[in-house]
């Protein structure tokens, strides 16, 4: 306690808004995104450039070329600013991990997302970016028509805002709010408040307990019609007019896809979240996984930002994703005799342990193991703590 109030750490939390600019805008955000790629690949190319001349690494600012490109005087300096600081960052990331991140890359106009940043600034007059009832206010493009699904709590301070235009033409924004909360409390796992899981390609988890979690149906019907469309698309002529009607419903699917997915993600997180002190879980290489039994489905399946939502939503509220080292034997250890099967196929979904014959599903076996021994190392880890 300071001062009588308690200590508040900062909390980040971000809104998705569906923007609708005017004609007038929409030519402005255009124009952002061809500047954002073009001050990002003269930055990349002068940086490699003078790397290769001097051994050093050094990044101009993006002042350095308003002179040769006047249109870059044309839309928001802060969208320009965050095209170096995240070129900065990515080199940062690259050289404290080159492996996890790769070298940055230059950008194209028809793989790369349209998309810009620009930062709230405050001054005594007000802030540069800020909301009304129903429009967002930013530089250069004035109030922008916004719909909100919700709205900012109160001490919320708005620090950032990102504008993306969907490959279907769409427009939204993703304001990031700071947000002072109060600490949570630890809350301490115990064996029945902790749930295991484990990634079933088939369900897409099982619990220790054999519960599974299926995807809604309906994201399974969007699938199916969009392997449809991309038959279809097969056999029309690339160019004509039925064929640019077809990819756009097949954007419009995939986008409803990908929204489908997002919510299923969300609400199940969530669940668990709230249904329990502790997660055990494995940390799988969903791309050894894929390699392994063939197919996309299992990238499809979006068990990988699961995790992650899954871990902050836990932190939240003082809880602990225990995860499990992903090359313990998991699925092959016998959880009644802790026997380890090397003869279990991949594709086995029950086995009977050959040592005390008990019978197992694969799943709820794995998840047993991952709770038994993530409960296992959490102990180990406070005991070497206490002595300490």
């Amino acid at each position: 306690m300071k001062g009588g109030t308690a200590q508040r750490t900062i909390q980040y939390n971000t809104i998705k808004v569906p923007l609708y600019p005017t004609p007038e805008q929409e030519e402005l955000f255009q124009k952002t995104f061809g500047c954002c790629r073009y001050i990002w690949n003269q930055m990349l190319a002068d940086h490699e450039e003078f790397y290769c001349a001097t051994d050093k690494h050094f990044i101009p600012t993006p002042a350095k070329y308003k002179t040769g490109a006047p249109f870059l005087k044309e839309v928001d300096h802060q969208a320009l600013t965050q095209e170096y600081n995240k070129l900065s960052q990515a080199f940062r990331n690259f050289f404290r991990n080159p492996s996890a991140f790769g070298y940055p890359r230059f950008k194209r106009r028809k793989d790369d997302r349209d998309s810009f940043t620009a930062c709230n600034q405050f001054s005594p007059s007000g802030s540069t970016i800020y909301i009304t009832r129903d429009a967002l206010r930013m530089t250069k493009a004035g109030l922008i028509r916004a719909k909100f699904p919700r709205r900012p709590r109160s001490g919320w301070k708005l620090t950032r805002v990102t504008v993306e235009r969907t490959k279907t033409g769409k427009y939204y924004g993703y304001l990031l709010y700071a947000c002072p909360v109060k600490p949570p409390e630890p809350v301490e796992p115990t064996a029945e408040r902790t749930v295991g899981l484990k990634y079933d390609l088939a369900h897409f988890y099982v619990t220790d307990g054999g519960l599974t979690a299926d995807p809604p149906c309906g994201l399974r019907q969007s699938r199916d019609k969009a392997a449809a469309i991309q038959r279809k698309l097969g056999r029309l002529q690339p160019g004509s007019k039925n064929y640019q009607e077809l990819v756009q419903k097949y954007r419009l699917l995939h986008e409803h896809i990908a929204n489908q997915r997002r919510d299923f993600l969300h609400r199940e997180s969530r669940r668990i979240a709230n249904a329990w002190d502790a997660v055990c879980i494995r940390d799988d290489s969903l791309k050894a996984i894929a390699g392994e039994l063939g197919g996309g489905a299992v990238h499809a399946s979006g068990f990988g930002r699961f995790r992650e939502l899954l871990r902050y939503k836990l932190e939240r509220q003082g809880k602990q994703m225990l995860e499990v080292g992903r090359y313990t034997p998991t699925t092959k250890t016998c959880s009644a005799c802790g026997a380890v099967n090397e003869t279990l196929s991949p594709r086995a979904r029950r086995w009977v342990c050959p040592v005390c014959g008990a019978e197992h599903g694969r799943g709820k076996n794995a998840a047993v193991n991952i709770k038994a021994q993530g409960l296992a190392h959490y102990q180990s880890r406070q005991a070497m703590e206490a002595v300490s």
